[in-house]
C-alpha cells in the first residue's frame, strides 16, 4: 500500500457524511430563518470535515496503544495497525489536520463575525477548541472517555447539539432554541452509528477492556438502546416539525421512514460482521434526513 493510499484509507472518508449532516441542517434551518452566508458555510463544512479526520486518526493511534486494534476486531484494518503507517506519521498527521482544523475554524469565525475579539466569536472559539480536545480524547491517552462508555453522549453532543446549534449561530449571530430539537434528533441518530460499529466489535473491545455501551449492557441490551434513540430522534424530528410550521414540506424527512425501518430490522435480525453495512446505511440516512428536513423548510417558509 502507497504512503498516499494509507492515509486515505485512515482519513476514512466514508464518515463524512455523518459528520457534514449537522452543519448542513444548521445551516440550512438558518437560511429558512432568512440568514445564510455562503463564505461562512464553506469554512463550516471544511472545519467539520477537517475535525472528522482528526477524530479518525487519533481514535486509530488511541485504539493501536491501546491493543484494540488487532486480528480479532471484525472492521476494516487500518493503515497503522497494516503496518502501512507508523505511530509517528499518524501523530504528525494529527497535528497537519488539526493545525488545518484550527485555520479553518478561525476563518470560519471571522467570515461570520467580523471579529475573532468579540463574545460571539469566543464563543464558538470555546466550542471548536472542546471539539479538538474531544477528537483526540476519545481513544487517545489514560482517561480517553470511549473506554468509558461516554463515546456516545459526546457523539450526541459535538455531532447533533454543537454541530447544528454552532453552524445555525454562525449563521445567524444568535440562537433559536427550537433548534435544540433538530440537533438532538442528528446527535441520536449519530450516536446510533457509533453504537452499530461498538455492537459490531462488541467481542473484541470486551477482551480488550473498551468498556462501550454494548459492553456495558450487552448485544440485546445495545438492540434496544439502539431502537430507542432512533425512535427518540423521530419524535424530536416530528415535534420540530409540529412546533415550526413549514406547510407538509415540514415533513419531507419523513420520506426517509422507510430506510430507517428497514435499518431497524437489519439490526434486529443482524450479529457481528453482517452489521458492518449499518455504518454506512445509518450514515447516510441521516444525511438524507439533515436535507430533506432543510429542504422542507426552506420551501415552505418561502
Amino acid at each position: 500500500m502507497s504512503k498516499v493510499r494509507a492515509y486515505m484509507v485512515s482519513f476514512r472518508l466514508r464518515t463524512l457524511p455523518l459528520s457534514l449532516s449537522g452543519v448542513l441542517l444548521g445551516s440550512m434551518l438558518a437560511a429558512s430563518d432568512g440568514y445564510f452566508k455562503t463564505i461562512t458555510f464553506v469554512w463550516a463544512m471544511l472545519t467539520t470535515a477537517a475535525l472528522q479526520i482528526l477524530s479518525n486518526l487519533a481514535n486509530e493511534v488511541g485504539d493501536l496503544d491501546k491493543g484494540t486494534d488487532n486480528e480479532h476486531r471484525l472492521g476494516p484494518i487500518r493503515s497503522a495497525q497494516s503496518g502501512a503507517l507508523s505511530g509517528g506519521e499518524m501523530i504528525r498527521a494529527m497535528i497537519v489536520v488539526g493545525g488545518i482544523a484550527v485555520i479553518t475554524g478561525s476563518l470560519l469565525i471571522y467570515e461570520a463575525f467580523r471579529d475573532l475579539l468579540n463574545w460571539k466569536s469566543i464563543v464558538l472559539f470555546v466550542a471548536g477548541g472542546a471539539s479538538i480536545v474531544a477528537a483526540v480524547k476519545y481513544t487517545v491517552g489514560k482517561s480517553a472517555y470511549g473506554y468509558r462508555g461516554l463515546g456516545d453522549l459526546f457523539v450526541f453532543i459535538f455531532f447533533g447539539l454543537v454541530s447544528v446549534m454552532g453552524s445555525y449561530f454562525a449563521m445567524a449571530g444568535k440562537l433559536s432554541w427550537i433548534c435544540i430539537l433538530p440537533a438532538a434528533a442528528i446527535g441520536f441518530l449519530s450516536s446510533g452509528v457509533l453504537n452499530m460499529n461498538n455492537i459490531r466489535d462488541i467481542e473484541n473491545d470486551s477482551v480488550c477492556g473498551k468498556r462501550t455501551i454494548p459492553v456495558i449492557l450487552g448485544v440485546r441490551g445495545a438492540k434496544i438502546y439502539h431502537f430507542i434513540i432512533t425512535i427518540l430522534a423521530l419524535i424530536c424530528l416530528c415535534v420540530y416539525s409540529v412546533i415550526h410550521p413549514g406547510g407538509w414540506t415540514g415533513y419531507l424527512f419523513l420520506l426517509a421512514l422507510p430506510l430507517l425501518c428497514l435499518h431497524l430490522n437489519k439490526v434486529y435480525r443482524g450479529e457481528g460482521r453482517a452489521l458492518d453495512s449499518q455504518l454506512k446505511i445509518l450514515s447516510l440516512t441521516t444525511l438524507m434526513i439533515s436535507l430533506l428536513l432543510g429542504i422542507g423548510q426552506i420551501i415552505g417558509l418561502q
